[in-house]
């Protein structure tokens, strides 16, 4: 068999299993210019749940880390790159069995090497090297990847008895004779998912299983770039970009010939779309920055919510008596309830503080760095307004709707985005009527708004329908009682309900 030298192989982080999406690099073992063998751990990288050692599956001379320590990468991220050692060896593919020339595994040794890992375990804990995982190993073992040789595949008599030597190979894993030659099926095989193409196909991760499946890739009509013939994600990859660019084509005839009858499996998956389950999707960006704070809080904030139902028929008249007055002029219903806060937190300062656990004091502010909940395409995102209490209502609209834009065009200043207070939240705006809203931590506190019905309510003795709106407050046990967190709250619906009280605090 002609052997084929490996110049340079760009080795990715791979599946780590469990919906890990990503892990850190902790330590690497190897550095530029040294020389690994197969399976040789070079890297401990670190999960969401556990250290792994991570091997790298090709032998030869390290050209290239591609991240240094303390660095996290997604799945399928550039790890490390090898090359050719300097005898000119690395992963080739000849002789019989056992080890190729150059230091590499040959394609049967590498087979059977998979083989007793899937049986004894191998301890490496990567995607399709192996666990000794009990049920999922006696699984694979029970399915076979076998192929027929062409005398089989018209009736004859196989020409070789190593046929059944071969037989009990993990799937997707092709099967070669010692001569390099497609081994033959044992006899009897009554196994639906014996393939019928003259190569099976030679595939040892998982990952790259279920992307040919999921689009619809027939893996043995791909040429291998991987050591020993092995079938690589990114050969996969290259096959779904070029089947996405190539013009529809006639449809295919109905299988009424072997060669037909071996492409029939993979025409079926292309016109049956695969469902193996819920689509992961990575937290990356502003979702996880939301995800890691928000679970901090919840974490470690004794939260408390109390909520209070308010006519808010009197702010409204009061929003467009202000717009009427001078025409152009917007202020908006979040505007007013800022005002209201900031007023608020003046007679409560309690709420307008943080907690130091590590030195276990109460921070209190005199500022008021006012956060509001935005929603953009990248997210939900919190601006703050700096300096909140020094800014009149119309100030407070101008600087909202500022602030607001700069978010949605993804062009907010870094440090719009922390330092604030206490938060306010609209969910109103999603045709909500109330909730119970997470702290941003580490503030103490946060106000939440839902939306303006129209609804039954007496007034003066009287039935009549009013403009009414929940509000609720999500505050930290630590900073404060229910009584003080109930007064800030009443004294928020009071100036929603009359808002010629806030003319005692301007």
């Amino acid at each position: 068999m002609t052997t084929a030298t490996l110049e340079e192989q760009l080795f990715r982080l791979p599946d780590l299993g469990e919906g890990l999406a990503e892990a850190e690099i902790i330590e690497w073992k190897v550095a530029v210019g040294d020389t690994v063998t197969i399976d040789q751990i070079v890297v401990d990288v670190e999960t969401a749940k556990a250290a792994v050692e991570v091997p790298v599956p090709y032998a030869g001379t390290v050209l290239r880390l591609h991240a240094e320590a303390g660095t996290a990468l997604a799945v399928g991220e550039p790890l490390i790159t090898v090359g050719a050692d300097a005898s000119g060896g690395a992963a080739t593919a000849d002789g019989p069995c056992g080890t190729a020339p150059g230091g590499a595994v040959s394609a049967d040794a590498a087979v059977e090497r998979y083989r007793e890992e899937e049986q004894a375990g191998s301890g490496n804990v990567l995607i399709g090297y192996g666990t000794g995982h009990g049920p999922a190993t006696s699984r694979r073992r029970r399915r076979r990847a076998a192929v027929v040789a062409p005398s089989e595949a018209s009736g004859g008599a196989s020409t070789s008895g190593s046929g059944a030597a071969h037989a009990e190979a993990p799937i997707g894993v092709g099967i070669l004779a010692h001569d390099g030659n497609p081994a033959p099926v044992a006899a009897g095989s009554q196994d639906p998912a014996v393939g019928l193409a003259p190569h099976a196909p030679r595939v040892i991760s998982p990952l790259v299983r279920r992307m040919a499946r999921d689009h619809g890739i027939d893996l043995a009509a791909l040429v291998p770039s991987g050591p020993a013939g092995v079938v690589l994600r990114r050969d996969v990859e290259q096959a779904v970009v070029r089947a996405a660019t190539q013009a529809p084509t006639e449809p295919a005839p109905a299988p009424n010939t072997p060669a037909q009858w071996a492409s029939a499996p993979a025409l079926a998956s292309r016109e049956r779309p695969a469902s193996d389950g819920p689509e992961r999707i990575p937290l990356r960006g502003v979702r996880r920055a939301v995800a890691d704070k928000l679970s901090r809080s919840r974490t470690e904030i004794p939260d408390a919510t109390t909520w209070v139902d308010v006519d808010a028929t009197g702010l409204l008249e009061v929003k467009k008596a202000m717009e009427a007055a001078e025409p152009g002029r917007r202020v908006g219903l979040l505007a007013l309830l800022a005002r209201i806060c900031v007023a608020g937190l003046g007679r409560y300062p309690e709420l307008n503080s943080t907690v130091d656990t590590e030195r276990r004091e109460i921070v209190r502010y005199s500022e008021v760095h006012l956060g509001f909940a935005a929603q953009t395409e990248r997210g939900l995102v919190v601006p703050v307004v700096r300096d909140a209490q020094r800014m009149t209502t119309v100030q407070l609209a101008a600087e909202l709707t500022r602030l607001t834009e700069l978010a949605r065009d993804g062009h907010l200043p870094p440090d719009r985005l922390t330092g604030g207070t206490f938060t306010l939240n609209n969910y109103g705006v999603f045709g909500v009527d109330g909730s119970t809203p997470i702290i941003n931590h580490p503030e103490a506190a946060l106000l939440g708004a839902g939306r303006i019905v129209d609804k039954p309510w007496v007034v003066d003795g009287a039935l009549a329908v009013r403009k009414v709106m929940q509000l609720s407050l999500s505050f930290d046990h630590r900073v404060c009682d229910g009584g003080v967190a109930g007064g800030f709250l009443r004294y928020v619906a009071d100036c929603v309900e009359r808002p010629a009280i806030l003319l005692a605090d301007v």
